[in-house]
Parts: C-alpha cells; structure tokens; sequence
C-alpha cells in the first residue's frame, strides 16, 4: 500500500506542475516519485526476504505448508520490489493524462504476456503456484520497461502543452518559481 500512496501523491504533485505551466518541476516531480519507489521498493524486498524462511510459519504449522511457502519467498519479494516501480509509474502516467496508454499497457501485458506465461508455467511447465506468480511478475516488468520507455522518452514543455490544451491554458510558463505568494 505504501507505493500506492507514493502513485498517488506523484500523480497529483506530477499534474500540479503541467497545469500550472512548469515542465521541469514536473520532472523532478517524477524523478522525486520513482526514487522514492526504489526506496519503497527495497525497503519492502528486505523485510520480506528477511524472514522468508520463517514465513510460512505464520499460515500453519505443517512441514510442507512452511516449506512451499520459504520456496515462494524469493519470488515475492521480487515481484513486491518491481511493484513498487511498477504502481508508482501508473501515478506518473496518470499525473500525465495517459490513461488511455495505462489501459493499453495493462491490457497487453496481462493478456499477451502475462497469463499465457502463467499458464504455461504452471500447467506445461509443472511450476504450479510459482508458475502462476513467475507470470505475474513478468507481467509487471513487461510494465515498468514499457511505462519506463515512454517517461524517459517524454518531452516535458509538449506535456504541459497538452495539460494547458485540456483546461483551456496558455502552456508553458516561466520555468522560475515565485519566492513569495
């Protein structure tokens, strides 16, 4: 939930700063918000790996119960790690009024890469649950390297052009900010 919060407050402070006409505020603000994500990101991988031989014990007692779940540990912690990066980017690119490419970017990755690897993974592969969650967490790369590509690639002062266009703005504005109020 914490690099939700994170998506959610650089999505505002990231749209704040293309409204109010300054593309370089804006691209602090996603820089800000994807270390920010790294912190996250680490902190949780840590203290899940942390205690990954013992986190089984939280859900039963029985041997092969404790012992499936120790093997799953490492491959949650990634996925938690790439989530994190993963969730913080679709704050970006809402902060950006790329809803449309989100949905597009989520579909493809879920449908084309996602489940089909999960299922074979699981079911062909014999992987089961890790199998299923291997999917997964390739889905959510497949994510952050194509929300990644198109943030590092986005010319900011055309963001704040499209963000003035949307409410009827001037666009791009002294990139200084005021000192007073």
């Amino acid at each position: 939930m914490i690099p939700f919060g994170v998506s959610v407050a650089g999505s505002t402070r990231i749209s704040n700063e293309l409204g109010a006409g300054y593309p370089n505020a804006a691209y602090v603000a996603v820089l800000v918000t994807l270390m920010m994500a790294l912190t996250c990101g680490v902190v949780e991988f840590a203290l899940i790996i942390s205690v990954w031989k013992v986190w089984g014990k939280a859900f039963s007692n029985v041997h092969q119960v404790v012992s499936y779940v120790s093997s799953m540990t490492p491959v949650l912690a990634i996925a938690v790690f790439v989530d994190a990066f993963q969730t913080t980017l679709q704050g970006v690119a809402r902060g950006c009024g790329w809803q449309k490419l989100g949905a597009y970017v989520n579909l493809g990755s879920f449908y084309l890469v996602g489940i089909p690897l999960s299922a074979l993974l699981a079911f062909v592969f014999h992987m089961n649950g890790q199998g299923l969650f291997l999917g997964l967490v390739t889905t959510l790369i497949v994510q952050v390297v194509c929300f990644l590509f198109v943030t590092w690639r986005t010319d900011w002062e055309k963001e704040v052009n499209k963000a003035a266009i949307r409410v009827g703005g001037t666009g791009v504005q002294d990139n200084t900010l005021p000192l007073l109020v």
